[in-house]
């Protein structure tokens, strides 16, 4: 299952509004995978289809190890318990279930009714983890929000003037790359585009087709005609609670805020920020830096948000650290 999971990983940022999901098929007399796939990019094909084709005549008989229920309705290919239905398989292990209406157990049923035994629960912390976007906009028809800030010791992205240029080193930068690859859309704000002008891409190399749908909330000032980001995505005047429901309509799974102190701010406090993604510099600024949050009208500091450390790693000279919201479901 942990190598359907490392399969699955490989269409974060490519797959939505589908799921992004690994099917591993092994051979139950010794143990040998004769099939692997994983959601195309588009969301087709599915992973079920990919790992059937690999593996043709040796699929009967086989047990398939999926990251996400097989769906049971038809879309524009048809149900991927059929298929596996139709192969032969002799088992099949699901990590979760999956929420959308249209599966819900459907997927499952099928598969029992055809003689197939079902077994699922095998990871299903890490299957939660990896489809928490899809999961999310499931279950609450918004994609889940991810906040990345890159900072000082003391929480400050610029000094006072706005010069941010650049804060942390190349490693961790090259990381927060790697966040937009695997984002479905990436969101800043007007009045980062006219102090930093921002590309929003992602520039890794052979990853450079990995970029996410760039979105900029816009107030009473528009961006600049010259300016390098291309927005697919423009909202003026909407709150962030209009902006993700938008995005969600749209099929949007993972975004990823990159953006100033306000939107970050009225992202907080609309209690639409589900993880925090931390870059932070061993260099102190003090009072002379602008702060990674405005005002949120806070004076109660029991009824602040929390969040619960999820990872912390050094990646060059800086720290990064992964906050999960601790109230957050899956």
């Amino acid at each position: 299952m942990r190598a359907a999971l490392a399969l699955a990983r490989r269409g974060l940022g490519r797959v939505s509004p589908n799921p992004a999901v690994g099917c591993v098929l092994v051979r139950p007399m010794d143990g040998v995978v004769i099939g692997r796939g994983w959601t195309q990019p588009g969301g087709r094909p599915h992973a079920e289809t990919e790992a059937l084709a690999r593996a043709g005549d040796q699929a009967t008989g086989a047990t398939a190890y999926v990251t996400l229920e097989p769906c049971a309705h038809q879309g524009e290919t048809g149900p991927c318990a059929d298929a596996l239905t139709a192969a032969g398989i002799g088992r099949c292990v699901v990590a979760i279930t999956d929420p959308d209406p249209r599966v819900a157990g459907g997927g499952i049923a099928k598969l029992e009714a055809a003689g197939i035994k079902v077994d699922v629960g095998c990871c299903a912390a890490e299957a939660e983890t990896l489809n928490v976007g899809f999961l999310t906009r499931v279950r609450h028809g918004r994609p889940w929000v991810a906040l990345k800030m890159a900072t000082t010791l003391d929480g400050m992205v610029a000094a006072d003037d706005g010069n941010s240029k650049w804060i942390t080193g190349p490693e961790a930068r090259a990381r927060g790359h790697l966040l937009r690859a695997r984002a479905d859309a990436i969101l800043t704000g007007a009045g980062t585009v006219r102090a930093d002008d921002p590309q929003m891409t992602c520039r890794l190399a052979g990853l450079e087709d990995r970029s996410p749908v760039r979105a900029v909330m816009i107030g009473h000032d528009d961006i600049p005609g010259n300016a390098r980001i291309k927005p697919c995505e423009v909202f003026r005047d909407m709150t962030p609670a209009a902006v993700v429901a938008a995005l969600g309509e749209t099929g949007i799974t993972r975004l990823l805020v990159e953006a100033g102190p306000r939107i970050n701010a009225a992202f907080l406090a609309a209690d639409l920020i589900d993880e925090l993604h931390w870059f932070r510099a061993p260099t102190v600024m003090g009072g002379d830096g602008l702060a990674a949050f405005g005002a949120m009208g806070h004076d109660d500091p029991e009824a602040l948000p929390g969040f619960g450390l999820s990872a912390r790693m050094t990646v060059g000279v800086d720290t990064y650290e992964v906050w999960r919201r601790e109230r957050m479901e899956g």
